[in-house]
């Protein structure tokens, strides 16, 4: 690969980062304020984290004053495959997340097979490089974006290769098992909108465009702050099927953006941003992370999704390429996507799942906002990393260009 190409996937992969950490910032900011709700104090998220969870509470917003611990699924057993002994090192990105995991997973993983979960926090694909040329690899398994383990399949041998074997490869699709990882954290960017502003509610990204029959002010996503504009949601609404997004047609997108930017009082930069302006009635309409939008909605606001013709995005796990605990770290990654721990994280963050049998064990009600539930998901189309791998740096030279028009 050129080195220009490698240029692309870093400056790729910094952007998922940002993403990724504007997303955690916001679990944090559902986390403190929970805490606040039920009448706590505290000066550190992580510290409401580890409380809320010691509490039983779960991460989400609540309408009610008192509202009810969350009830996870119980596990009593696991294949035999999975268990062993010694540890496993497992670096996340700390703050509200983590603490869902370690109660969704690393708890219930070492109870069940006998080997201990050693924490670490932040992981640095560059970390990742230095560890393995050197042969000092001290995390064994670590939480991406897809674009950084592509990165560093281009410039060397720095993963291993997922054991498919020991997996429910049943009730997990092909789509989300890759060779040097696999899905973990599937999240949606959808359509938010007022139910107070409209008589019927906005049904596709058409409906988000069409300014005469939804009329008043929108916020949509930013080509700056290491994001990238939403082109596909202008793709589809100047008729493109969903399912045939990609390859985007670039110009065409920002000709579709044009005709909306007028009424855009804010092309947002961080995922608070489209719910804070949904909430004080400021737009009528928001392209936003499901996430943010189910904690507004939790907290009072007249706020609805739309998830037909969303899209969604997911984080995995990948195994560093001569880690010292590589079985554990392949048995580590395939009990956390077996049913029940899938179905734990979704019940204390509202986030999706990747196996499919989850969706079993999770309330009804709770399905209603998850992306990844059955009447849900199928509404929804794939990003498409390897397309942003190659386009990412063309897009946001025309999204300077554009809009600057």
């Amino acid at each position: 690969m050129s080195d220009r190409a490698k240029d692309i996937l870093a400056s790729l992969s910094r952007s998922d980062a940002t993403r990724r950490r504007a997303m955690l910032r916001d679990l944090d900011d559902m986390t403190r304020r929970e805490f606040l709700r039920r009448g706590g104090r505290t000066t550190a998220v992580a510290g409401a984290a580890a409380a809320l969870f010691a509490a039983g509470i779960p991460l989400r917003g609540a309408a009610q004053e008192t509202p009810p611990a969350v009830s996870l699924p119980e596990m009593t057993s696991i294949p035999d495959s999975l268990k062993g002994s010694g540890e496993v090192v497992v670096c996340s990105f700390g703050g509200a997340l983590q603490a869902a995991q370690r109660e969704a997973y690393f708890k219930p993983f070492e109870q069940l097979s006998g080997i201990k979960v050693i924490e670490a926090e932040g992981p640095d694909p560059a970390k990742v490089k230095a560890m393995v040329d050197t042969g000092n690899v001290e995390w064994d398994v670590a939480e991406w974006d897809r674009s950084t383990v592509m990165q560093l399949e281009t410039e060397g041998d720095y993963w291993e290769e997922i054991d498919y074997s020991l997996f429910d490869t049943a009730n997990i699709d092909e789509a989300r098992r890759y060779k040097f990882s696999v899905d973990m954290l599937p999240y949606a960017t959808v359509i938010g909108y007022r139910t107070d502003a409209f008589s019927e509610a906005p049904q596709s990204q058409a409906d988000f465009y069409d300014l005469e029959t939804f009329p008043g002010p929108r916020s949509t996503e930013a080509g700056t702050g290491g994001l990238v504009p939403f082109l596909e949601g202008a793709t589809i609404a100047a008729g493109v099927a969903p399912a045939e997004v990609y390859p985007i047609d670039i110009e065409a997108a920002f000709e579709k953006l044009s005709e909306i930017r007028d009424e855009v009082v804010k092309f947002w930069e961080t995922g608070a941003q489209p719910a804070q302006l949904l909430t004080d009635n400021e737009v009528v309409m928001a392209h936003a992370w499901n996430g943010r939008l189910y904690d507004i909605q939790q907290a009072g606001a007249p706020v609805d999704i739309q998830w037909n013709q969303g899209m969604l995005a997911t984080d995995v796990w990948a195994i560093t390429k001569g880690a010292p605990n590589v079985e554990n770290a392949q048995k580590f990654s395939a009990f956390i996507t077996l049913p029940e721990p899938q179905a734990r994280l979704t019940l204390l963050i509202p986030y999706g799942f990747v196996n499919n049998k989850a969706a079993e064990l999770i309330p009804a009600e709770r399905l209603t906002s998850i992306p990844t539930a059955p009447d849900i998901v199928s509404m929804l189309f794939e990003r498409n990393t390897e397309w942003w791998v190659e386009n990412r740096e063309a897009v946001l030279e025309r999204w300077n260009e554009w809009i600057l028009e």
